[in-house]
């Protein structure tokens, strides 16, 4: 992704980034994920902008030994400089201050296939049996 174009909100803080696509422009979010077909830079930014962060602020599931683990993202540092990334996850803590921090999980960037958000049927820690 050397020929990518950091996009951030007007706090400073990276949406993801603009890369050629062809004759136009696509946009990848922080995951690497693209969010948007080859389209003009203004809609690329669009993408991005509409796509947003609060989707990191949601649970997502971690596929563990076959079985879905319910986390929450700590960290996305996307590569840089030759240096690889990573995205950090922590075990759902539900809130809970007085159960003991779970120990972070550390991940490849740009999102690994196990990492993914909850899907219908996944276990959601409300529900027993």
């Amino acid at each position: 992704m050397d020929d990518r174009t950091p996009h951030r909100r007007d706090d400073g803080e990276l949406l993801g980034w603009i890369r050629p696509a062809g004759d136009a422009w696509g946009a990848v979010d922080v995951f690497g994920r693209t969010v948007s077909d080859a389209v003009d830079w203004l809609v690329a930014e669009e993408a991005l902008e509409s796509h947003g962060l609060a989707w990191l602020a949601e649970p997502w599931m971690l596929e563990d030994e076959g079985r879905p683990v319910r986390v929450r993202i700590v960290e996305v540092t996307p590569d840089h400089d030759g240096i690889p990334g990573r995205i950090v996850v922590k075990t759902e803590d539900y809130g809970d201050v007085t159960r003991p921090a779970s120990e972070p999980i550390v991940l490849p960037w740009p999102l690994p296939d196990r990492l993914r958000p909850p899907q219908p049927g996944d276990p959601d820690g409300y529900t027993f049996g």
